[in-house]
């Protein structure tokens, strides 16, 4: 099984940019299919992207699409999420997620998650 650690949150203005990073470890990270998801306060935790074992099969929220990329490499065990054209309703706790098998949508598919990242976007 993985460990997951976030890193890359902070404060950004309105239009801004960030990169998240999610460091795994143990061998196996290859073998997982990765998940972006975030919780702002007062809301329940939704889905931002996912990318497969491979880096092939990648999907994002509607809200997000066009603005954020995930990707993922396998050779240094991370996974990121660029985030471009940020807004303030952007502004959550990101959490990176792992499962077994085909990526999902649904944050209760994943059973391996890291601690977060804070993301404040000013507007």
């Amino acid at each position: 099984q993985v460990q997951l650690v976030e890193s890359g949150g902070g404060l950004v203005q309105a239009r801004g940019s960030l990169r998240l990073s999610c460091a795994a470890s143990g061998r196996t990270f290859s073998l997982y299919s990765m998940g972006w998801f975030r919780q702002a306060p007062g809301k329940e935790r939704e889905f931002v992207s996912y990318i497969s074992s491979s880096g092939r099969i990648t999907s994002y929220a509607d809200s997000v699409k066009g603005r954020f990329t995930i990707s993922r490499d396998n050779t240094r065990n991370t996974l990121y999420l660029q985030m471009n054209g940020l807004k303030p309703e952007d502004t959550a706790v990101y959490y990176c997620a792992a499962r077994s098998g085909f990526p999902s949508s649904k944050f209760v598919d994943y059973n391996t998650w890291g601690q977060g990242t804070q993301v404040t976007v000013s507007s």
